[in-house]
């Protein structure tokens, strides 16, 4: 039996529980659904009459979705890093920390049916075009629940009009050129983007694809994710001309600040129908950081001071700084912006186990998934004995 003091404790305990769920219920109901906001940084434009507009209407639902999906790429890349400290993650690793802004603000700005097509650097990328955080954790680890059941690694993997992470340097620019022709050609009002950071942005094929495009009217959006660095060298050390979205020369471009989420969105839906109105293709600049090195095997000191870095993170990180502002106009509350921080956690962590302990493909497996459509009268028969019977693309 409790005694008369934890009675009185267990009621007191009740009433402040009950204060506090009042409490946030008028909390949200004074909350608002939407707020117009201008950009972080006003955007430039090259060859262009007008450009996005500066002031941009968020709602309370848009607001939430993309904190989470930025706290998601966030805290999986962050699992990414640690899982190659382990030594589970083998080979090269490309983390996006710092560019989240850009993925979460760009799909935003596009349709599913668009194609996107990117480098290396394309953990974020995979997620927001439908793959789980297992998919990409487990295909990291090379295991069998990986969105390429462990063959691809980091920088190849795909799904539906996302046309993968591509390891040659600048190369997926002619690519992405190619896939905007072919949306083109087929007659539908889709389009590519094609992604590439500003260490490529003096490859050679860089101006054959933009010619093309530009001949034929492709509609394609070239992106530039400048995060300021190829690989080790700063941008003023590589290129003679460091505003990239200029540097389409014939092709009209736009500058915006790859660190805000909203901007980023509001620009890629401008672009986007620029270039469905058939007026060709438009270059874009997202002016962004990384804050870990080209590569794991990079610490990414030795170019840039700690003090560099931890300046970027306490005054232009892409999270902090939405979550600052979807407060400020009264969006979310502090209690919600927690909920979905501990929630993507769980997600990760749990996701994180698994591509541990995931079982790896077979041996036989090499040989599956090789062509897309079979002759008839091929037959193969494996080393391991027998014939694959699934041997076409899934």
């Amino acid at each position: 039996m409790l005694s008369k003091t934890s009675l009185v404790a267990r009621s007191a305990g009740a009433l402040k529980q009950n204060a506090l769920r009042i409490f946030a219920s008028r909390q949200n109901s004074t909350l608002a659904e939407s707020a117009s906001l201008n950009v972080l940084s006003p955007y430039k434009v090259y060859k262009l009459d007008d450009g996005p507009p500066e002031s941009v209407e968020v709602t309370r639902d848009d607001g939430l979705k993309f904190y989470r999906q930025m706290q998601t790429v966030r805290r999986m890349e962050t699992a990414a890093g640690n899982l190659y400290k382990e030594k589970i993650i083998r080979g090269f690793c490309h983390l996006y920390s710092g560019q989240e802004a850009i993925c979460v603000g760009m799909e935003a700005g596009l349709r599913p049916t668009d194609a996107i097509i990117t480098a290396y650097r394309a953990h974020g990328w995979t997620y927001m075009r439908g793959v789980s955080v297992l998919g990409v954790l487990a295909e990291l680890t090379g295991r069998q629940s990986g969105c390429a059941k462990g063959k691809g690694g980091s920088m190849h993997m795909y799904t539906d009009n996302f046309y993968g992470g591509n390891g040659i340097v600048g190369a997926q620019v002619p690519l992405g050129a190619g896939i905007g022709f072919a949306m083109k050609y087929q007659g539908t009002d889709n389009l590519c983007v094609a992604l590439y950071g500003d260490g490529a942005a003096n490859q050679g094929q860089m101006f054959e694809a933009y010619n093309m495009a530009k001949l034929w009217d492709i509609p394609c959006i070239f992106v530039c994710e400048n995060n300021g660095f190829g690989m080790g060298t700063p941008v003023e050390r590589a290129s003679a001309s460091t505003e990239y979205y200029t540097r389409g020369d014939y092709i009209p471009g736009i500058w915006v600040d790859g660190m805000d989420v909203l901007g980023v969105r509001e620009a890629t839906r401008w672009a986007a129908e620029y270039c469905r109105a058939g007026k060709g293709p438009l270059l874009m600049e997202c002016a962004t950081y990384r804050y870990h090195g080209h590569s794991m095997s990079d610490p990414g000191t030795s170019y840039r001071t700690r003090d560099e870095i931890q300046e970027v993170r306490q005054k232009r990180d892409p999270i902090t700084g939405f979550r600052e502002r979807l407060l400020t106009n009264n969006l979310a509350t502090p209690e919600e912006l927690k909920k979905i921080d501990v929630e993507v956690r769980k997600e990760v962590d749990e996701a994180v186990a698994k591509a541990k302990t995931d079982a790896e493909l077979s041996a036989p497996n090499l040989y599956y998934n090789i062509y897309k459509q079979i002759p008839e009268d091929y037959k193969r028969i494996s080393r391991w004995g027998g014939t694959h019977e699934s041997i076409i693309i899934v």
